[in-house]
Parts: C-alpha cells; structure tokens; sequence
C-alpha cells in the first residue's frame, strides 16, 4: 500500500517512494529496509535578513550509504496558496552530495521577497533527482505555514 504524500521527508528507492514524516512510525518501507535515499527539507520561513523574503530549503540524505560518490540535483519550489490553488512563485536548484540538513553547502534552497505584511499559506515542494541513477518521480511536499509575507 503506497502511502500519500504528505511532508517531508520522502523515502526514495528506484521506483519506490512513501512519504515518511519523522514524527510517523509507519509500517511502510524505510530508508533503511529499501535500500533508498530520503528528500527532506524544512518548513518554508521568513529569512533573518533584510528584506523580509520567504524561504525553504531541500536537501537529501543517504542512511545506508550507499551513494557516498553521489550527486543529485534537488529543486525546490515555493508555494503560495489562492484560494484552492497552490501557485509556485519561487524556484532554486543546485547539485548537492548527500547530506544538507545542517551543512548548506549541501542544500538548495528558494528565495522570494516578501511583497507585503499580508497573511498568506505557504509550502515547498522538493525534488530530488540522483544524477546518473534511476528513481521514482514523487516529491515531498512540506507542511503548509502561514507567515506575515504576500506574494
């Protein structure tokens, strides 16, 4: 049974991928049982210095090891909700070793300054893609947070 995506992280594995939230004790496949790599990045946010601009990173992660030569490209996509509809209005990508939570040298990341103090929802959608290696098309999609930055 293939679980929706839901947020970050994402376990991938050749054609495989389920969502898997940290905080989710599934029965699903891990990282570790498929052999994968796992998308994940963090909750889009206003950054610290002028001017007020939303942004979200992506990066992956390797548990097992098993891409230690590897580079992927990871894209990252910012998302504003309008009504119903979520529009991206934001992209950024880099090729990246495994491993960018905290190193981000190793992370992508996307940028979009804030318009107004409006209230607005926001996400980001992360894209992993192993370069020279096969893999499934899911993406994560991040928890939706509402910040004081228009679009």
């Amino acid at each position: 049974m293939r679980t929706p995506l839901l947020s970050v992280p994402l376990v991938m594995a050749m054609s495989v991928a389920l969502a898997a939230p940290s905080a989710y004790a599934a029965s699903e496949a891990t990282a570790s049982d498929v052999g994968g790599f796992v998308t994940d990045g963090d909750h889009v946010h206003v950054s610290s210095t002028p001017p007020a601009t939303a942004s979200g990173h992506g990066w992956w992660m390797d548990p097992l090891g098993k891409h230690k030569n590897v580079k992927a490209k990871v894209t990252v996509w910012l998302q504003t909700k309008h009504g119903s509809t979520w529009k991206t209005v934001a992209e950024g990508a880099k090729k990246v070793k495994a491993g960018g939570k905290g190193a981000s040298s190793r992370r992508a990341n996307a940028r979009k300054t804030c318009e107004n103090r409006n209230t607005t929802q926001w996400r980001s959608v992360i894209d992993v893609d192993l370069i020279g290696i096969a893999d499934s098309p899911e993406k994560a999609v991040t928890k939706t947070v509402t910040l004081s930055c228009g679009a």
